[in-house]
């Protein structure tokens, strides 16, 4: 989040924030582990054909239960995060990791070439630049070729784009919807602007998706030069991750989009066939998991909890802006404690001073725990992701910080699946050789100045 982003964020959504948010709480993460049922593992899980048998869903879990070691995140968590949301557990989903902007925009462009009834993109951030035009030139490229291409964007993330950029992309026939518009006049209903879209989605024929945190920018277009940030007079390139899911679980997806879209009176969509037949490629169980503005509505946010909660053996998080509420802080120095091996890779450097310096306010508690704290070097870590206990991985848009936790619209695959929580492990392994572990000792010593500004960016967490 850019720093005039923030700016303009905090001064036009603190009356709001006031009004609406004001007596916003995070829900009891401990209530609904309590409330949830005491079956273990999933009811049922959706495969291309339809429901399985518990039976048979039971069985899927026992073989995933045989492929690591023995850990609560498969069953108990399953339980209390089917008690929380209708999105069901997907089997037969090929998922595809992609690490950086340079894969994920490979994978995007391959996937709306081969593109041939429709693309749904939905994006915090399209931005007027290299990468932004490249993007438009080719979705008008296949609207011309017959191909529906219906685009949301953020109206504040995307909000320094000339409206030329846009009026070209509906004059050649994309159907755009603005969320949340900045401008009062153009809003529809309530003017919300503290709450964003901050999802990121890409849907190509309804059997393709990709999401993760990754927008359209060309400060991920190279690992050799970035865009916004500077260190040392040299722009800096963003450190991003992104999954593509082919399978049962691109409905899922479809059904955010196209909730969206509804809640957003974008114009009458007919004729894509936005539910295709699903086929199974893939042998990895997915969840979609969209978090909306509600106390009800943080699905993202009790599915982390319970994730730490339940974790045995190792807990490897990554997160571009880390302002946790209490309760996050109190599961990872709980876990800690227990033994479980909890590292967290958090940037060095940031396009947000305040964030960066608020994060670091929990750095003493983390480490006098034992949890082990990683600053990215060398890049602008932009990921959020996690890989628990060799099995449980989840890849989106969901920061854990009080906007996403509170305020944003949210979209998160979680994985269940060894292979690929392996290959997740392999990249955080990449990230943490590219990092400088925060120990407690030095800490300690760090300059009273230091300690100055994280306590007084703290002061600013509601609003970052």
């Amino acid at each position: 989040m850019t720093f005039i982003r923030l700016l303009f964020l905090f001064l036009l959504s603190v009356p709001i924030l006031v009004t609406s948010n004001g007596c916003a709480t995070l829900p009891n993460v401990t209530e609904k582990i309590d409330a949830a049922p005491t079956t273990q593992g999933p009811s049922q899980i959706l495969s291309a054909k339809g429901l399985l048998s518990p039976k048979q869903s039971k069985a899927i879990m026992e073989r995933l239960k045989r492929s690591v070691a023995p850990t609560d995140i498969l069953e108990r968590h399953t339980a209390v995060v089917e008690s929380v949301t209708e999105s069901p557990l997907t089997k037969g989903n090929k998922v595809t990791l992609l690490a950086d902007g340079q894969a994920a925009y490979a994978a995007m462009f391959k996937a709306i070439q081969g593109a041939r009834d429709h693309i749904n993109l939905e994006t915090y951030i399209i931005d007027d630049d290299d990468v932004g035009r490249k993007f438009s030139d080719l979705l008008l490229k296949k609207r011309a070729e017959g191909v529906q291409v219906n685009l949301i964007y953020d109206s504040v993330g995307s909000f320094n784009n000339p409206a030329s950029f846009f009026k070209r992309l509906t004059d050649g026939g994309i159907k755009v919807v603005e969320f949340n518009p900045i401008n009062p006049l153009k809003a529809r209903g309530n003017w919300l602007l503290a709450h964003p879209d901050h999802r990121k989605i890409l849907i190509v024929d309804g059997k393709i998706a990709i999401t993760g945190g990754i927008n359209i920018s060309s400060v991920y277009s190279s690992r050799l030069s970035g865009g916004r940030t500077i260190e040392k007079g040299k722009p800096l390139p963003w450190r991003d991750t992104d999954v593509q899911i082919e399978g049962p679980a691109v409905a899922e997806f479809q059904k955010l989009f196209l909730d969206t879209w509804s809640k957003q009176n974008g114009p009458k969509l007919s004729g894509g066939n936005y539910y295709p037949r699903a086929k199974e490629g893939g042998n990895a169980l997915v969840r979609v998991v969209g978090s909306i503005p509600g106390s009800d509505n943080r699905i993202m946010f009790i599915v982390y909890v319970a994730a730490i909660t339940f974790a045995e053996h190792s807990i490897h998080l990554t997160n571009a802006y880390f302002i946790p509420d209490d309760q996050i802080l109190k599961a990872f120095t709980d876990a800690a404690r227990r033994g479980v091996d909890v590292k967290i890779i958090l940037p060095g450097t940031t396009d947000s001073a305040v964030a960066l310096y608020a994060a670091r306010y929990n750095y003493s508690g983390l480490l006098e725990s034992g949890v082990k704290i990683y600053e990215r070097r060398n890049a602008l870590l932009h990921a959020k992701t996690a890989v628990i206990d060799g099995v449980w991985s989840t890849v989106g848009s969901t920061n854990m910080d009080y906007w996403s936790l509170l305020s944003n619209d949210e979209a998160n695959a979680v994985v269940l699946n060894h292979d690929f929580a392996a290959a997740m492990e392999k990249t955080f392994t990449k990230d943490i050789a590219e990092s400088h572990q925060i120990k407690v000792e030095e800490w300690k010593e760090r300059p009273l100045f230091s300690k100055i500004r994280e306590w007084f960016a703290h002061l600013f967490v509601l609003w970052l």
